[in-house]
Protein backbone atom coordinates (compact mmCIF):
# COMPACT_ATOMS: atom_id res chain seq x y z
CA UNK A 1 0.00 0.00 0.00
CA UNK A 2 2.89 2.30 0.67
CA UNK A 3 4.29 1.89 -2.72
CA UNK A 4 1.02 2.31 -4.11
CA UNK A 5 0.83 5.77 -2.22
CA UNK A 6 3.78 7.32 -3.37
CA UNK A 7 2.62 6.85 -6.99
CA UNK A 8 -0.65 8.43 -5.93
CA UNK A 9 0.90 11.29 -4.77
CA UNK A 10 3.57 11.97 -7.05
CA UNK A 11 -0.12 11.68 -9.63
CA UNK A 12 -1.54 14.03 -7.70
CA UNK A 13 0.97 16.87 -7.05
CA UNK A 14 1.10 16.53 -11.56
CA UNK A 15 -2.32 17.25 -11.90
CA UNK A 16 -2.27 19.72 -9.60
CA UNK A 17 0.77 21.77 -11.18
CA UNK A 18 -1.16 20.86 -14.74
CA UNK A 19 -4.50 22.80 -13.35
CA UNK A 20 -5.01 26.09 -15.29
CA UNK A 21 -7.98 27.42 -14.00
CA UNK A 22 -10.35 26.94 -10.78
CA UNK A 23 -12.41 24.56 -12.70
CA UNK A 24 -10.02 22.12 -13.30
CA UNK A 25 -8.55 22.60 -9.81
CA UNK A 26 -12.06 22.04 -8.23
CA UNK A 27 -12.19 18.71 -10.48
CA UNK A 28 -8.80 17.53 -8.58
CA UNK A 29 -10.16 18.45 -5.22
CA UNK A 30 -13.04 16.35 -5.59
CA UNK A 31 -10.90 13.22 -7.09
CA UNK A 32 -8.86 13.64 -4.61
CA UNK A 33 -9.66 15.17 -1.47
CA UNK A 34 -13.42 15.12 -1.52
CA UNK A 35 -15.59 12.83 0.87
CA UNK A 36 -15.67 10.31 -2.33
CA UNK A 37 -12.07 10.89 -3.27
CA UNK A 38 -9.42 8.65 -3.81
CA UNK A 39 -7.56 9.39 0.01
CA UNK A 40 -10.86 9.32 1.67
CA UNK A 41 -11.31 5.60 0.16
CA UNK A 42 -8.12 4.73 1.29
CA UNK A 43 -8.40 5.98 4.49
CA UNK A 44 -11.64 4.12 5.22
CA UNK A 45 -9.91 0.97 3.38
CA UNK A 46 -7.32 0.90 6.69
CA UNK A 47 -9.80 -1.04 8.54
CA UNK A 48 -9.16 -4.18 6.06
CA UNK A 49 -5.20 -4.00 6.33
CA UNK A 50 -3.37 -6.33 9.27
CA UNK A 51 -3.38 -4.85 12.50
CA UNK A 52 0.03 -4.63 12.67
CA UNK A 53 0.07 -2.28 9.69
CA UNK A 54 -2.79 -0.06 10.50
CA UNK A 55 -0.99 2.54 12.15
CA UNK A 56 2.21 3.07 9.62
CA UNK A 57 -0.38 3.06 6.39
CA UNK A 58 -2.79 5.54 8.62
CA UNK A 59 0.43 8.09 9.22
CA UNK A 60 1.29 8.25 5.53
CA UNK A 61 -1.99 8.48 4.31
CA UNK A 62 -2.34 11.46 6.80
CA UNK A 63 0.73 12.62 5.83
CA UNK A 64 -0.06 13.30 2.21
CA UNK A 65 -3.20 14.25 2.77
CA UNK A 66 -1.90 17.16 4.42
CA UNK A 67 0.72 17.92 1.98
CA UNK A 68 -1.72 17.68 -0.77
CA UNK A 69 -4.38 19.78 0.70
CA UNK A 70 -2.06 22.47 1.60
CA UNK A 71 -0.31 22.44 -2.11
CA UNK A 72 -3.79 22.57 -2.82
CA UNK A 73 -4.70 25.97 -0.98
CA UNK A 74 -1.36 27.25 -2.25
CA UNK A 75 -2.60 26.44 -6.29
CA UNK A 76 -6.29 27.94 -5.41
CA UNK A 77 -4.95 31.50 -3.84
CA UNK A 78 -2.36 31.74 -7.18
CA UNK A 79 -5.49 31.31 -9.57
CA UNK A 80 -7.66 33.47 -7.80
CA UNK A 81 -4.93 36.39 -8.21
CA UNK A 82 -4.46 35.58 -11.05
CA UNK A 83 -8.11 36.27 -12.37
CA UNK A 84 -8.58 38.92 -10.75
CA UNK A 85 -5.95 40.60 -11.92
CA UNK A 86 -6.92 39.89 -15.43
CA UNK A 87 -10.61 40.91 -14.37
CA UNK A 88 -9.04 43.98 -13.62
CA UNK A 89 -7.61 44.54 -16.35
CA UNK A 90 -10.56 44.30 -18.72
CA UNK A 91 -11.98 47.34 -19.68
CA UNK A 92 -15.38 48.88 -19.17
CA UNK A 93 -17.88 49.19 -21.89
CA UNK A 94 -19.84 52.67 -20.76
CA UNK A 95 -22.19 52.71 -23.40
CA UNK A 96 -24.38 49.68 -21.96
CA UNK A 97 -27.17 50.52 -20.36
CA UNK A 98 -27.16 50.61 -16.45
CA UNK A 99 -29.18 48.89 -14.15
CA UNK A 100 -31.55 51.08 -12.63
CA UNK A 101 -32.27 50.88 -8.56
CA UNK A 102 -35.35 49.72 -7.90
CA UNK A 103 -37.87 51.81 -5.07
CA UNK A 104 -37.66 50.18 -1.78
CA UNK A 105 -40.58 49.84 0.21
CA UNK A 106 -41.65 49.83 3.97
CA UNK A 107 -43.40 46.66 5.08
CA UNK A 108 -46.89 46.35 6.06
CA UNK A 109 -46.36 45.19 9.24
CA UNK A 110 -44.02 47.95 10.10
CA UNK A 111 -46.60 50.61 8.35
CA UNK A 112 -49.42 49.30 10.84
CA UNK A 113 -47.56 49.12 14.03
CA UNK A 114 -46.86 52.47 13.35
CA UNK A 115 -49.99 53.47 13.09
CA UNK A 116 -50.82 51.92 15.94
CA UNK A 117 -48.02 53.13 18.45
CA UNK A 118 -49.43 57.01 17.21
CA UNK A 119 -53.03 56.12 17.98
CA UNK A 120 -52.15 55.44 21.53
CA UNK A 121 -49.33 57.76 21.84
CA UNK A 122 -52.10 60.07 20.89
CA UNK A 123 -53.72 59.01 24.06
CA UNK A 124 -51.10 59.78 26.26
CA UNK A 125 -49.67 56.21 26.48
CA UNK A 126 -45.44 56.02 26.27
CA UNK A 127 -43.17 53.30 24.41
CA UNK A 128 -41.24 50.79 26.13
CA UNK A 129 -39.65 47.88 25.54
CA UNK A 130 -38.00 44.36 26.85
CA UNK A 131 -36.12 41.22 26.30
CA UNK A 132 -37.32 39.04 23.95
CA UNK A 133 -35.43 35.97 25.52
CA UNK A 134 -37.15 36.00 29.15
CA UNK A 135 -36.70 34.09 32.15
CA UNK A 136 -40.07 32.65 33.07
CA UNK A 137 -40.81 34.41 36.50
CA UNK A 138 -41.31 37.58 33.80
CA UNK A 139 -43.22 35.57 31.27
CA UNK A 140 -45.19 33.69 33.72
CA UNK A 141 -44.90 33.93 37.53
CA UNK A 142 -44.93 37.57 38.26
CA UNK A 143 -48.12 37.45 35.69
CA UNK A 144 -50.08 35.10 37.92
CA UNK A 145 -49.36 31.73 36.45
CA UNK A 146 -48.37 29.37 39.08
CA UNK A 147 -46.36 26.17 38.43
CA UNK A 148 -48.54 23.34 36.67
CA UNK A 149 -51.26 25.79 36.01
CA UNK A 150 -53.37 25.10 32.89
CA UNK A 151 -53.25 28.46 31.42
CA UNK A 152 -49.57 27.59 30.45
CA UNK A 153 -50.71 24.86 28.04
CA UNK A 154 -52.83 28.00 26.14
CA UNK A 155 -48.90 29.57 25.26
CA UNK A 156 -47.06 26.68 23.54
CA UNK A 157 -43.32 27.99 24.77
CA UNK A 158 -39.76 27.64 22.93
CA UNK A 159 -37.53 26.84 25.63
CA UNK A 160 -33.69 28.04 25.57
CA UNK A 161 -30.52 26.99 27.34
CA UNK A 162 -29.52 28.57 30.66
CA UNK A 163 -33.52 28.22 31.67
CA UNK A 164 -34.46 30.95 29.46
CA UNK A 165 -37.53 31.25 27.30
CA UNK A 166 -38.59 33.18 24.17
CA UNK A 167 -41.10 35.27 25.42
CA UNK A 168 -44.72 34.30 24.72
CA UNK A 169 -46.57 37.62 24.65
CA UNK A 170 -45.86 41.19 25.29
CA UNK A 171 -46.69 40.87 29.00
CA UNK A 172 -43.43 40.60 30.64
CA UNK A 173 -42.68 44.12 29.80
CA UNK A 174 -45.60 44.95 31.78
CA UNK A 175 -43.92 43.89 34.98
CA UNK A 176 -40.54 45.42 34.05
CA UNK A 177 -42.38 48.58 33.33
CA UNK A 178 -44.76 48.26 36.58
CA UNK A 179 -40.93 47.46 38.81
CA UNK A 180 -39.74 50.72 37.55
CA UNK A 181 -42.16 53.16 37.07
CA UNK A 182 -44.81 54.70 39.65
CA UNK A 183 -48.70 55.35 39.04
CA UNK A 184 -50.30 56.94 37.05
CA UNK A 185 -49.06 55.48 33.74
CA UNK A 186 -50.17 54.69 30.52
CA UNK A 187 -47.59 52.84 28.61
CA UNK A 188 -47.53 50.60 25.72
CA UNK A 189 -44.84 47.57 24.89
CA UNK A 190 -44.81 46.69 21.61
CA UNK A 191 -42.62 43.52 19.55
CA UNK A 192 -41.71 40.35 18.77
CA UNK A 193 -43.87 37.29 20.69
CA UNK A 194 -43.19 33.53 19.90
CA UNK A 195 -45.29 30.12 20.04
CA UNK A 196 -45.17 26.94 18.93
CA UNK A 197 -48.55 27.51 16.55
CA UNK A 198 -48.98 27.79 12.83
CA UNK A 199 -51.87 28.02 10.57
CA UNK A 200 -53.55 30.52 8.40
CA UNK A 201 -54.14 33.51 11.04
CA UNK A 202 -50.87 32.40 13.09
CA UNK A 203 -47.32 32.03 13.05
CA UNK A 204 -44.24 30.78 15.19
CA UNK A 205 -43.00 34.47 15.44
CA UNK A 206 -45.33 36.95 15.37
CA UNK A 207 -46.00 40.87 16.76
CA UNK A 208 -48.02 42.29 19.81
CA UNK A 209 -48.73 45.53 21.74
CA UNK A 210 -49.11 45.44 25.21
CA UNK A 211 -51.12 48.30 26.79
CA UNK A 212 -51.40 49.04 30.31
CA UNK A 213 -52.90 52.33 32.51
CA UNK A 214 -52.80 52.01 36.38
CA UNK A 215 -54.19 54.31 38.51
CA UNK A 216 -56.62 55.17 41.03
CA UNK A 217 -60.18 54.29 40.41
CA UNK A 218 -59.24 52.70 37.13
CA UNK A 219 -62.58 51.04 35.73
CA UNK A 220 -63.46 48.43 32.82
CA UNK A 221 -65.27 51.93 31.83
CA UNK A 222 -61.92 53.33 31.25
CA UNK A 223 -60.34 49.77 29.45
CA UNK A 224 -63.66 49.63 27.04
CA UNK A 225 -63.24 53.45 26.30
CA UNK A 226 -59.93 53.80 25.39
CA UNK A 227 -60.36 50.48 23.17
CA UNK A 228 -63.26 51.52 21.22
CA UNK A 229 -61.47 55.01 20.59
CA UNK A 230 -58.88 52.63 19.02
CA UNK A 231 -61.11 50.53 16.94
CA UNK A 232 -62.88 53.82 15.74
CA UNK A 233 -59.26 55.48 14.99
CA UNK A 234 -57.83 52.36 13.10
CA UNK A 235 -60.83 51.19 11.52
CA UNK A 236 -63.44 53.87 11.12
CA UNK A 237 -67.00 54.39 13.10
CA UNK A 238 -68.80 51.89 10.99
CA UNK A 239 -66.67 48.44 11.82
CA UNK A 240 -68.55 46.46 14.00
CA UNK A 241 -66.79 45.17 17.29
CA UNK A 242 -67.97 43.05 20.64
CA UNK A 243 -66.64 42.42 24.04
CA UNK A 244 -66.70 38.61 24.82
CA UNK A 245 -66.09 37.20 28.44
CA UNK A 246 -62.59 35.35 28.65
CA UNK A 247 -60.09 34.05 31.08
CA UNK A 248 -56.31 35.04 31.55
CA UNK A 249 -54.85 34.77 34.52
CA UNK A 250 -52.92 38.13 34.67
CA UNK A 251 -56.82 40.02 34.94
CA UNK A 252 -59.93 40.08 36.26
CA UNK A 253 -62.23 39.98 35.07
CA UNK A 254 -61.15 39.48 31.35
CA UNK A 255 -62.67 39.88 27.60
CA UNK A 256 -61.58 39.22 24.02
CA UNK A 257 -62.03 41.77 21.73
CA UNK A 258 -63.63 40.86 18.51
CA UNK A 259 -63.87 42.76 15.00
CA UNK A 260 -66.34 41.94 12.11
CA UNK A 261 -63.95 40.13 9.58
CA UNK A 262 -63.27 42.79 7.06
CA UNK A 263 -61.67 40.01 4.39
CA UNK A 264 -64.86 38.38 4.03
CA UNK A 265 -67.41 40.96 5.68
CA UNK A 266 -69.25 38.81 8.56
CA UNK A 267 -69.77 35.75 5.65
CA UNK A 268 -67.05 33.46 7.30
CA UNK A 269 -63.61 32.48 5.17
CA UNK A 270 -60.97 30.93 6.57
CA UNK A 271 -59.06 33.40 7.99
CA UNK A 272 -61.96 34.34 10.67
CA UNK A 273 -62.15 30.30 10.49
CA UNK A 274 -66.27 31.01 8.99
CA UNK A 275 -66.99 32.64 11.92
CA UNK A 276 -67.09 36.36 10.51
CA UNK A 277 -65.10 37.65 13.12
CA UNK A 278 -61.63 37.61 14.60
CA UNK A 279 -60.09 38.27 17.57
CA UNK A 280 -57.67 40.94 17.44
CA UNK A 281 -57.46 41.79 21.40
CA UNK A 282 -57.44 40.67 24.61
CA UNK A 283 -58.05 42.37 27.64
CA UNK A 284 -59.10 43.00 31.16
CA UNK A 285 -59.13 44.54 34.42
CA UNK A 286 -55.08 43.72 36.11
CA UNK A 287 -55.51 40.76 38.40
CA UNK A 288 -54.51 41.92 42.39
CA UNK A 289 -51.60 39.55 42.66
CA UNK A 290 -49.99 41.00 39.67
CA UNK A 291 -50.29 44.27 41.39
CA UNK A 292 -48.87 43.32 44.26
CA UNK A 293 -45.88 41.58 42.35
CA UNK A 294 -44.75 44.59 41.28
CA UNK A 295 -44.73 46.59 44.51
CA UNK A 296 -48.71 48.19 44.09
CA UNK A 297 -50.91 48.04 47.04
CA UNK A 298 -54.06 46.72 44.88
CA UNK A 299 -56.42 48.53 47.61
CA UNK A 300 -55.12 51.97 46.52
CA UNK A 301 -54.71 51.45 42.80
CA UNK A 302 -56.09 49.74 40.05
CA UNK A 303 -55.50 49.55 35.94
CA UNK A 304 -56.38 47.52 33.05
CA UNK A 305 -54.48 45.40 30.48
CA UNK A 306 -54.69 44.51 27.13
CA UNK A 307 -52.64 42.82 23.82
CA UNK A 308 -53.11 42.91 20.28
CA UNK A 309 -51.61 41.07 17.43
CA UNK A 310 -50.24 43.31 14.71
CA UNK A 311 -50.44 41.07 12.11
CA UNK A 312 -54.01 40.37 13.02
CA UNK A 313 -54.71 43.84 12.41
CA UNK A 314 -52.96 44.00 9.18
CA UNK A 315 -54.71 40.94 7.82
CA UNK A 316 -58.10 42.97 8.57
CA UNK A 317 -56.88 46.28 6.93
CA UNK A 318 -55.37 45.23 3.71
CA UNK A 319 -57.48 41.78 3.29
CA UNK A 320 -54.80 39.04 3.61
CA UNK A 321 -56.30 35.54 4.26
CA UNK A 322 -53.07 34.19 5.19
CA UNK A 323 -50.26 35.09 7.83
CA UNK A 324 -47.46 33.53 6.32
CA UNK A 325 -47.59 36.32 3.11
CA UNK A 326 -46.16 38.62 5.64
CA UNK A 327 -43.17 36.37 6.09
CA UNK A 328 -42.42 34.74 2.09
CA UNK A 329 -39.96 38.16 0.89
CA UNK A 330 -42.36 37.89 -2.38
CA UNK A 331 -41.13 41.19 -3.67
CA UNK A 332 -44.81 41.13 -5.78
CA UNK A 333 -46.57 41.66 -2.55
CA UNK A 334 -44.29 44.05 -1.02
CA UNK A 335 -44.13 46.23 -3.89
CA UNK A 336 -47.51 47.19 -3.04
CA UNK A 337 -46.81 49.19 -0.11
CA UNK A 338 -44.86 52.44 -0.16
Amino acid sequence: MLNDLEQLSAAARAELKDAADLDRLNQFRVNYLGRKGVLTQKLNSIKDLPPEDRRQAGQALNRVKKELEELFAQKEQELQSGAQAKERGQKIDVTIPGFGLQRGSRHPLSIILEEIVDIFQGMGFQVEEGPDAEDEYHNFGALNFPDEHPARDMQATFYLDGGLILRTHTSPVQIRAMSKLKPPLRVICPGRVYRCDADTSHSPMFHQLEGFMVDTRITFVHLKGVLMEFVKEFFGSEVKTRFRPSFFPFTEPSAEVDIGCMICGGKGCSACKQSGWMEVLGSGMIHPNVLKNVGYDPEAVSGFAFGLGVERLAMLRFRIDHIRIFFENDLRFLKQFY
